[in-house]
């Protein structure tokens, strides 16, 4: 499972003209699912996610989390997270997971992250065209791979 964190200072998720999520000062959070992930893959980005301290204290130092801050996230799936690019210069998308596992995944994600903030998760639509709004802040873009993490 990989995810871009984004903190931002708003953002949103459009389809078909009708905003599906939005929220101001949080994360935006792109998720890919692969083929191979597992409940325990989920559980431990979750997690991380939630706990994540990427927001400036009082001293102007990255010390606060999402819930220090009462900040949001908006939960949008992206498959091309597992885009192969070794090989020619059309990606493949052979590792995403597909639709049959992703969505559950997806589904489970929102459910946990929802727990571990006790607040509603905005999200975009699992398999539509979105059209992503966002204001970055910082910027301070994270990149998080469950491959990665035994190694840390």
């Amino acid at each position: 499972m990989r995810a871009v964190i984004q903190r931002v200072t708003k953002a949103s998720c459009t389809v078909n003209n009708e905003i599906t999520g939005k929220i101001d000062q949080g994360f935006l959070v792109l998720l890919g699912i692969e083929d191979s992930d597992t409940e325990e893959d989920l559980t431990w980005l979750a997690q991380k996610i939630a706990g994540m301290r990427v927001f400036n204290d009082e001293n102007g130092l990255m010390n606060k989390s999402l819930g220090d801050i009462e900040g949001n996230i908006l939960l949008i799936s992206q498959f091309t997270l597992f885009a192969a690019t070794k090989k020619g210069n059309r990606p493949g998308f052979t590792r995403a997971a597909r639709p049959e596992k992703a969505i559950p995944f997806y589904e489970e994600m929102i459910k946990q992250l929802s727990a571990l903030l006790n607040k509603e998760i905005q999200c975009g639509i699992f398999g539509a065209d979105m059209k992503i709004d966002l204001l970055n802040d910082g910027p301070v873009t994270i990149i998080m791979d469950t491959k990665d993490k035994d190694n840390h």
